[in-house]
Parts: structure tokens; C-alpha cells; sequence
């Protein structure tokens, strides 16, 4: 069993402002083999990444994997709106930081 990270196994990573109040996170894969391992590892759950981002499950408006795209979808609600003083990203580009280090078992990758 090996262990391997979003990092080196997605494509795509990325955060962005999905309006206001909310931040959407893409995790796209261009593998499918690799899309349904990190799918069936358990390693994207509602609990680690509330963990993660230190946000109670009602914060989580949008969690899914969708096959077509072969990607991971979440949206979180801002814990501060848009534009209000003290912004430290309006665009929402760099909040994805965390997925990037999040380790995947892979079994036979």
C-alpha cells in the first residue's frame, strides 16, 4: 500500500469565490483509475475536511463526486463575506492550500 497526495495525484486543485458568501474547492482528475481509488479511499469525507478547515457540517453546503467531471466538490459558506474589511482573499484562489497535502492510501498505483 502506498501513500500518495492530492498534490501528486489530481490535476486540477483549485479554490474560488462561488459568490459573496461561499467558497467553492475543485479537485479534478484526469485519470479515471486514479478519480475512483482516491473516490473509494474515504480520504475526502465531510468529517476530515470540516476538520480541516475548522468549519462545523452545517458550513458545508455542497460535498460530491461527479463521475462525468471526475471530480470532488466542495463548497463551504465564508466565514466572512466578500470584500468586508479585514478581506484576506475576495477571489477565494488561495484557500485550497490544504487539499493539496491530503494523503491517499493507493492501493497498487
Amino acid at each position: 500500500m502506498t501513500t500518495q497526495t492530492l498534490r501528486e495525484l489530481a490535476k486540477v486543485v483549485r479554490s474560488k469565490n462561488a459568490g459573496p458568501f461561499e467558497i467553492t474547492f475543485d479537485v479534478i482528475f484526469d485519470n479515471p483509475a486514479i478519480y475512483e481509488k482516491v473516490k473509494a479511499s474515504g480520504a475526502l469525507t465531510v468529517e476530515k475536511l470540516c476538520r480541516l478547515y475548522n468549519v462545523e457540517a452545517d458550513q458545508v453546503v455542497t460535498f460530491m463526486f461527479f463521475d462525468p467531471a471526475k471530480a470532488f466538490k466542495m463548497t463551504l459558506k465564508r466565514s466572512w463575506a466578500q470584500g468586508s474589511v479585514g478581506e484576506r482573499d475576495t477571489f477565494g484562489a488561495q484557500q485550497h492550500a490544504p487539499f493539496l497535502d491530503i494523503e491517499v492510501e493507493m492501493d497498487g498505483a
